[in-house]
């Protein structure tokens, strides 16, 4: 159900300027857009004041139902008496305006501001011990009724200035006769929406709204004569925009040393200083609050010039027709008006909710990177004062962790991090890419010889069976065709590399296989002197992967760990494996040379090594790279120059069989 102010979705730009402007906090946060919680607000139009973006919408009165109805029934309306503030060049002209747009008859609310300021001094009279609060701002009763109902008896149970005045028009010219209110506050839509004083005021349109009339009518009110308001005339209630302007007519007493009587406007202030009455902290006997800083700074005012100037023009206009007033009359007024009931009562009206629990709010924090007061900025960036209310909020579903800008930033640069890397292993897949069209070739003209000698030296090994040869040749014959038939398996593996092939999938022990791997490359006479030593520390070392392309891995790195160490006096490989979850990590860390910082960008580039020529190839790296990728998992290295290299290689424990391929 729309309220009395909602927001634009698409005119919504994730400031929440909004939020910090709430009193009531009755925005909720939704995919970013700040929704005006209905049940919340008090309708002061704060938000409405700081949304630069003109996302929120205060909601309009039927323009065409109301100009139907002027021109059927003779209608009254009452202009506040804020409204030179709004027409601050030709405020004397706004009467004769409005008579144009169709009113009968064109009244001051300033005179019902004289009707009840009298009643304060009964009020304070009849309940001497208690601090009584002025009840003439609408919003301040909304945030009472909802927020602090305990003080709902503090309030004056008595009307506002505009209801006091739409009751005193309809008991002298009827109830049937149509009043309508002017003003530049919105949450006057709300207050007559209230049962107990609805039956006063048949509409509320603010000055914002009454200009989009005159513009919408053709009614320019430069042109227009200067023209008197219509009986009841005003005296001193022409003040109340002001600050004290209740007191002043009133005539209740106001100096800096006064401490029984006070007078709060503004926001922050107001809400200081119902939370100390709550507390018992303030023993004034009454308190005269206002929302906004005085009625001339409404949220709907309309008005291009700054407080001190619509303060100076309200001030010119009293002064210039104060005098004006027969004082005779004006009391005559007021006393044929002594039996009018100008009373009214308030209720509590309690929002519901269940408020964060501290356990709840700490998880949040946490969430969002604020696990110490040290973390907690509070800079106000989220619209909220404080960290810990905003991750109370985030909890009850109020607000969104993105809006805390601190971490909102900690995660576009971990964003921007993920991306750098993505990029440079993008980088790395088209240089592999290179090794695939490069293997390709390759794998198909290695074949063929392969093949020969695999052929000759099966034939040459039957010959020396039949003419009975000593068994060393033999078996020499036998260890080069099993070397050529693992070169051949090597070469499909690169084979199915290049062409993206399907892995081979099977269940084995990887320490098992790293036990294997070292056990036949310490007869390498690169390994001599070289210690190696093996930790296990899973506690389930199996996996499901292709064995023989990560034999091809592990192997490459063992022995480029064996070369970095050529010429140090310290030779040992350490090899460690971890069990992280549903992954397993080997670490294998060597004390030789290390890595410069040159080079740090480059070991898995195709074609790079540091080896002398004939050496190395500087493919080792890039297909090591390319195999891990191909098994979903990761290798990274730390190297500290001089002082050795660990490469991590992180791999997960089973494989899909969609993943089985690669992507």
């Amino acid at each position: 159900m729309e309220g009395i102010i909602s927001t634009i979705p698409d005119r919504c730009r994730r400031c929440y300027g909004c939020i910090r402007e709430c009193p009531a906090k009755a925005i909720r946060v939704v995919n970013g857009q700040a929704l005006v919680m209905q049940d919340r607000c008090i309708a002061c139009g704060h938000c409405v004041k700081v949304c630069s973006q003109g996302a929120k919408h205060i909601t309009s009165y039927n323009f065409s139902e109301f100009n139907r109805l002027l021109a059927e029934v003779p209608s009254i309306a009452l202009v506040a008496p804020s409204f030179a503030a709004s027409w601050p060049g030709n405020y004397l002209k706004l009467p004769a305006a409005l008579k144009k747009l169709g009113f009968e008859q064109v009244v001051e609310t300033a005179f019902g501001a004289d009707l009840i300021s009298p009643m304060y001094i009964d009020e304070l009279s009849q309940y001497p011990g208690k601090t009584i609060i002025s009840s003439s701002c609408p919003a301040v009763c909304n945030y009472i009724e909802k927020y602090y109902p305990e003080l709902v008896p503090n309030l004056a149970t008595i009307v506002s200035p505009m209801v006091a005045l739409g009751r005193y028009l309809k008991e002298l010219y009827g109830k049937t006769k149509p009043v309508f209110f002017f003003g530049p506050c919105t949450a006057k839509k709300a207050e007559i929406l209230d049962g107990t004083v609805s039956e006063s005021i048949d509409g509320v349109l603010t000055f914002a709204e009454l200009k989009e009339l005159f513009t919408a009518s053709g009614i320019n009110i430069d042109k227009q004569e200067e023209m008197r308001f219509d009986p009841p005339y005003a005296n001193l209630g022409k003040v109340y925009p002001l600050a004290g302007g209740l007191l002043k007519t009133a005539d209740l007493p106001f100096d800096v040393m006064e401490k029984e009587v006070l007078v709060v406007e503004g926001k922050s202030k107001v809400v200081e200083i119902i939370e100390e009455i709550s507390n018992n902290q303030i023993n004034a006997k009454f308190i005269d609050i206002l929302f906004c800083e005085g009625c001339i700074s409404g949220p709907a005012i309309a008005s291009d010039l700054n407080h001190y100037s619509r303060r100076e023009k309200v001030i010119e206009y009293v002064q210039a027709t104060i005098n004006q007033v027969d004082k005779q009359v004006w009391k005559s007024s007021l006393y044929n008006s002594r039996g009018l009931n100008l009373h009214r009562e308030f209720f509590e009206r309690p929002v519901g909710g269940v408020p964060a629990t501290e356990a709840e709010t700490a998880e949040v924090l946490v969430a969002i990177n604020k696990k110490s007061d040290k973390d907690r900025l509070n800079c106000g960036a989220c619209g909220y004062l404080t960290c810990k209310e905003f991750a109370a909020s985030v909890s009850q579903g109020l607000a969104e962790r993105e809006m805390c800008l601190p971490f909102l930033i900690d995660e576009l640069q971990n964003a921007y991090e993920d991306l750098r890397t993505t990029q440079e292993q993008l980088h790395s897949a088209e240089k592999l890419a290179s090794i695939g069209q490069l293997a390709a070739g390759i794998a198909h003209e290695i074949n063929n010889p392969l093949g020969t000698i695999m052929l000759y030296a099966s034939l040459v090994q039957r010959q020396l069976v039949k003419i009975e040869m000593p068994p060393s040749p033999a078996e020499d014959l036998q260890t080069i065709i099993n070397e050529a038939n693992r070169c051949k398996n090597i070469v499909a593996n690169l084979l199915n590399f290049a062409r993206q092939g399907k892995l081979s999938v099977q269940r084995f022990d990887i320490f098992d296989m790293l036990t294997q791997i070292v056990k036949k490359i310490k007869q390498h006479q690169v390994f001599a002197g070289i210690k190696v030593e093996m930790h296990h520390e899973a506690n389930d070392s199996e996996l499901e992967a292709d064995k023989d392309q990560l034999e091809q891995v592990f192997q490459n790195l063992l022995m480029n760990a064996a070369e970095a160490m050529e010429g140090f006096d310290t030779k040992r490989i350490t090899i460690l494996i971890v069990d992280e979850e549903n992954t397993l990590s080997v670490k294998i860390t060597d004390t030789g040379c290390g890595i410069p910082k040159e080079n740090a960008n480059k070991i898995f580039t195709p074609f790079f090594t540091t080896k002398k020529i004939g050496k190395g190839t500087g493919l080792g790296m890039a297909i090591a790279y390319g195999i891990i990728k191909m098994h979903k998992g990761d290798i990274t290295f730390d190297s500290t120059p001089g002082n050795g290299t660990t490469f991590s290689v992180r791999l997960p424990k089973q494989i899909t069989k969609s993943e089985s391929y690669i992507n």
